[in-house]
């Protein structure tokens, strides 16, 4: 296997929005990076769901530091919009990505890591984990009971309303991707949702009096206070609010309301109560659980997430993560969260460097830039994968 010749000062894996706000940071060092990605280009996470996806939050909250969305305030983009944006801040700030690069393995090497890839190993001081929050589609295994005439999806693998076979269809999860996607399946056909509805968050709130809002997710609601704390208890187990979309507009749109599933009879599906529904479809809204087996020695906890402080592994120094769900704040999972996370985590990096290595910055902003710019705060998690689905 080949091995880099040099070794970097820090190794960052995914270019996603989490790992590019990493880069920014990083840049801003003298260390010496390289973020790493295993898809073809920078966005291509976002590029591959559903065909009509677009942000949750308006777009005054979808930008990376120093570099503010280019759309209209209280204006939604479309996930291709966001994609392209993403591999235009990677370019337009000179950040060393490397696509195609696919991370199976990070080990200890010495007093260093090893992150292996197909085509060799890089030998790095630090990690810095930015691989996404949606790793492995979770899907319950009342799922094995179906009738298998029954197609059966998850939310990843949904494109569009042509593609889904004619009959009715169960979503399952009443988050905001499956009511999403209840919503528009309901232009065309008979749609059940399925689901513990979650918190709502109404949409004037969001839009007009954002600011406010986004302080009180961003600022109060932290690992630092008493109330952050309580409901980042709770987090892993409710799930998101529903933002963008409400029940009332999937009442409107005639989607049909069933308790929570709870398993099969006789092929079908039967919810909570001992009711049942014949279905020709299931989507299964119901999120994603974390893949990170290729990281050796990696501890974590009760959710399936590492055991972190603010991003640094504390069994295996010079490990980070930036972009896990309430990794400091309600935001963290959350395009305007990473920000303020990756600053944090690339401090504590710097610190582990020996000290000549860190004299001056190397980032060099393009003719006309200025370090200063007006940055955009943002919507939701991961992206960019790099490590195994």
């Amino acid at each position: 296997m080949n091995q880099n010749s040099r070794q970097l000062d820090a190794a960052v894996i995914g270019a996603g929005q989490a790992g590019l706000a990493a880069g920014y940071h990083l840049a801003r060092t003298s260390l010496r990076f390289e973020i790493l990605d295993g898809a073809p280009r920078v966005g291509d996470a976002w590029r591959h769901r559903w065909d009509s996806l677009e942000l949750f939050t308006p777009a005054q909250h979808d930008g990376l530091p120093r570099l503010p969305f280019p759309a209209p305030r209280n204006t939604f983009p479309g996930k291709e919009a966001f994609a392209d944006y993403l591999e235009d801040y990677a370019e337009h700030f000179r950040l060393p990505v490397r696509t195609g690069v696919r991370v199976e393995r990070v080990s200890r090497a010495g007093g260093s890591f090893a992150v292996e890839t197909a085509s060799g190993t890089v030998l790095a001081r630090n990690v810095i984990v930015a691989a996404g929050a949606n790793a492995l589609p979770r899907i319950p295994g009342a799922a094995a009971g179906l009738d298998p005439a029954i197609r059966q999806l998850h939310s990843s693998q949904y494109r569009s309303p042509a593609e889904i076979p004619d009959g009715d269809v169960l979503v399952v999860g009443a988050g905001t991707s499956g009511s999403e996607i209840a919503l528009e399946l309901a232009g065309t056909r008979r749609v059940l949702l399925s689901g513990r509805p979650t918190p709502h968050i109404p949409d004037p709130l969001l839009r007009y009096t954002g600011g406010v809002y986004w302080r009180f997710i961003h600022s109060v609601l932290t690992l630092s206070t008493p109330v952050g704390r309580k409901v980042a208890a709770d987090f892993h187990r409710r799930g998101a609010p529903l933002i963008r979309i409400s029940p009332k507009d999937l009442d409107r749109a005639g989607v049909e309301r069933v308790p929570r599933m709870t398993g099969t009879a006789d092929g079908q599906p039967v919810f909570d109560g001992g009711s049942s529904a014949a279905v020709r479809t299931v989507i299964w809204a119901t999120g994603y659980l974390p893949d990170l087996g290729w990281i050796d020695g990696l501890e974590l906890a009760p959710s399936g997430w590492p055991l972190t402080r603010r991003g640094a592994a504390p069994g295996t120094p010079g490990l980070f993560f930036v972009g896990m769900p309430f990794q400091y704040a309600l935001t963290s999972g959350l395009i305007g969260g990473v920000d303020r996370d990756a600053a944090y985590v690339v401090r504590q990096l710097a610190r582990r460097v020996p000290a000549p290595s860190v004299v001056a910055p190397v980032f060099q902003p393009r003719d006309g830039d200025s370090e200063h710019q007006g940055g955009g705060e943002a919507q939701r998690a991961g992206g960019g994968h790099a490590g195994p689905q």
